[in-house]
């Protein structure tokens, strides 16, 4: 009696004139011609792999290389996304900003009308492009370095330009960009330990600052002027007061990683 072909059965026999190269290569997913040709010629068709199963077999041999190329291919294509966009647009702005606000002196009332365009579209993208990229799953390596440098370019621009000109003390300068680098170094330091996330406090140091610093931008007088004074008041201390609590929230989860870690060396050792 003529038992089925073990291809078929998905048994361990073999066709007659395979060889044991034929084993390992369908296994592995690789085609050996000389081992191939053999049965397809002998057996003329059912009971050996055909055309369509060698080009399959070869597929998946070749899958993991095809994979990353794929998954590079979109993820330089996914640089190009509308948050991205946004986040080249305030960077672009910067050198723009900056002309506008020294133009004819620094002290032009238009001139400074413009630059103070300039500087609320800048915060208006900043808004959005973080929002965009995390709602339409837009989060890109270029994005998480590019958007914290443009945050901090417009708003270092924006106050050397107000201290340079007279308008605002250095010390407000040096206290907000120095809080502003120094975070932004810290996160750098302790990622390896966790992400410390933006907190509600940090958020809203950002909106005041954006607010007093705009204020200053323009030519205000009266109430207005003194107004401004104490928006600027209080965006000093949010962001000194944020500064600190974002100096523990690094302590606190250093010592938490540094003790994640000491735990996880024993358990292997033991």
């Amino acid at each position: 009696m003529t038992g089925a072909p073990a291809s078929a059965a998905g048994g361990s026999s073999r066709a007659p004139g395979t060889g044991a190269a034929d084993v390992s290569a369908a296994g592995s997913g690789a085609v050996d011609p000389s081992a191939a040709a053999g049965p397809a010629t002998a057996a003329g068709g059912s009971g050996s792999p055909g055309a369509a199963d060698a080009e399959a077999q070869g597929a998946a041999g070749k899958s993991p290389r095809g994979g990353k190329l794929a998954a590079a291919a979109v993820n330089q294509a996914s640089v190009w996304n509308i948050a991205n966009l946004l986040t080249m647009l305030r960077l672009i702005l910067v050198p723009g900003f900056v002309m506008l606000m020294l133009a004819d002196g620094g002290y032009d009332p238009a001139w400074r009308s413009f630059a103070w365009a300039a500087f609320a579209v800048a915060m208006i993208t900043d808004l959005f492009d973080g929002h965009l990229a995390r709602t339409y799953n837009l989060v890109t390596d270029f994005g998480k370095i590019a958007d914290p440098i443009a945050d901090k370019a417009i708003m270092g621009a924006a106050l050397i330009c107000l201290s340079s000109l007279g308008d605002l003390p250095w010390w407000v300068t040096i206290v907000i960009l120095g809080r502003e680098l120094g975070i932004t170094l810290m996160r750098f330091l302790v990622i390896r330990y966790g992400v410390i996330p933006a907190s509600r406090g940090g958020k809203l140091k950002t909106l005041t600052q954006g607010v007093a610093v705009g204020m200053y931008i323009l030519a205000l007088t009266g109430w207005l002027a003194t107004l401004r004074w104490w928006v600027m008041a209080a965006a000093v201390v949010l962001t000194v007061v944020t500064g600190l609590d974002y100096v523990r929230q690094a302590i606190v989860l250093r010592r938490q990683g540094i003790a994640e870690r000491r735990a996880a060396s024993e358990e292997t050792e033991a």
